[in-house]
């Protein structure tokens, strides 16, 4: 199954994904962990554990960055 996700801020790529592929393991194959992200299908989030049933999602990342080195 190809899918087409756009991580927001970031741009758009395809992957390809066996039948059976959770939104979870959407999420890994773009390199981020299910913590880090959600997908979202028509603007709405879809749980990791259920099966990816859309040709297009978006990839919100929840985390972003990290602590930075001038004391702030």
């Amino acid at each position: 199954m190809n899918v087409t996700v756009d991580i927001v801020g970031e741009g758009a790529d395809e992957y390809d994904l066996p039948d059976d592929a959770t939104y979870d393991d959407l999420i890994r194959a773009t390199g981020y962990h299910p913590q880090e992200a959600s997908a979202l299908v028509d603007g709405a989030p879809v749980p990791g554990d259920r099966v990816v049933d859309a040709d297009e999602v978006r990839l919100l990342r929840l985390i972003k960055g990290g602590a930075t080195d001038d004391g702030a």
